[in-house]
């Protein structure tokens, strides 16, 4: 008898053990019942990669660089497994804010958008040096911190051509520019504008004049915001008024407002900036003869790439013609109307300022 109970005893043990070992390995629905009666995941997950955009004050729907910044970021974390994440800046106040609630999140790259926030960038790389950063047309020389990298773009190279191509267009003998904020980013754009209608004169003896800005002087017009659409129409109603029937603005959403007016007077034509305007502004397509492409997608693309794969470096990287970091866009509704001979001097003409014998400088 007694051994009978002892058998029966080990029996019921064993079976016991057996309800243990089937308890750790977890119910159907893939959690483990802890001591405390709560459910835990069988696994943990490893975190995600986490790549944060810090925009300007345009916004990440600006259908400029803030949006074409977004996009890389988008495009890398889908490739890359991670997340995409953005805080929008309502006013300057607001860059230490936005950079610092990334930092404290462990983002593993903070992007931030445009010149205005180069000092706030700064600051923030200094201050969490584990963290990398790149900031959309800014350059810090000497003084870069070895996790920031600055990413920049000779516009002006695409602008030249943009330029060029505006001066064989007018009807008018005027074409026009006009800038968001007196900055280098903006005047690059201007001053490759209008040094490309001034080379055009030059080799065709031509004499077009450009209204709203002199890259000898520095000087021209200037709306001193990125967000107005008001002064978008206004600014470019002025360059009309005095004979322009192309208008670059270089002002990000501003230049909206331009590319509205153009398609209710259809007097004048838009050169984008940044993006192509005619797949960014759909409303208004029919308006833009072409536009400055400035590729920041791939630029904050191969920063992401770095930082996820841990080969980040503060090397400067530096979009032109040549690496297809900036260009010109499709000249789209327009095409049938730019003369072959043309297109054969733009061809040319791109060839020769990626090789060195056309110089785009003053």
């Amino acid at each position: 008898m007694l051994s009978g109970l002892r058998k029966k005893g080990a029996l019921l043990a064993l079976l016991f053990a057996f309800a243990l070992v089937a308890a750790a390995c977890g119910d159907d629905d893939g959690t483990t019942t802890t001591a405390g009666g709560g459910d835990t995941p069988a696994t943990t997950a490893a975190p995600q990669a986490s790549i944060c955009e810090v925009t300007d004050v345009g916004g990440v729907d600006d259908k400029g660089f803030n949006a074409s910044a977004w996009a890389g970021a988008q495009r890398a974390a889908a490739d890359f497994g991670a997340e995409a994440e953005v805080l929008e800046s309502q006013a300057e106040t607001d860059y230490e804010v936005n950079l610092n609630s990334f930092i404290d999140a462990g983002c593993d790259l903070i992007v931030t958008v445009g010149f205005l926030l180069g000092d706030a960038t700064l600051a923030a790389a200094q201050s969490a040096p584990d963290t990398p950063f790149t900031i959309v047309d800014f350059a810090y020389g000497d003084e870069t911190p070895p996790n920031l990298k600055g990413l920049v773009f000779n516009t002006d190279e695409a602008a030249f051509l943009a330029g060029y191509l505006a001066a064989g267009m007018t009807q008018t003998g005027k074409v026009g520019t006009f800038g968001g904020i007196n900055i280098p980013p903006v005047t690059i754009f201007m001053d490759g504008f209008a040094r490309g209608v001034a080379h055009y004169n030059s080799e065709n003896g031509a004499s077009i004049e450009v209204l709203g800005w002199d890259p000898d002087t520095q000087e021209g017009s200037f709306t001193n915001n990125f967000e107005s659409l008001d002064d978008g129409r206004a600014f470019a109603q002025s360059l009309v008024d005095e004979g322009a029937d192309i208008v670059m603005p270089v002002a990000g959403p501003v230049g909206l407002g331009s590319a509205s007016l153009a398609s209710e007077l259809g007097t004048f034509s838009i050169i984008g900036v940044d993006v192509d305007g005619y797949d960014a502004d759909p409303n208004n397509s029919g308006v833009y003869l072409t536009s400055v492409l400035k590729r920041i997608d791939n630029a904050v693309y191969a920063a992401a790439d770095e930082a996820i794969n841990g080969t980040f470096t503060s090397d400067l990287y530096v979009g032109s013609l040549e690496n297809q970091g900036v260009g010109i866009a499709p000249f789209h509704d327009f095409n049938s109307q730019v003369p072959q001979e043309l297109k054969d001097q733009l061809a040319a003409l791109e060839a020769a300022i990626i090789d060195g014998s056309v110089s785009v400088g003053g």
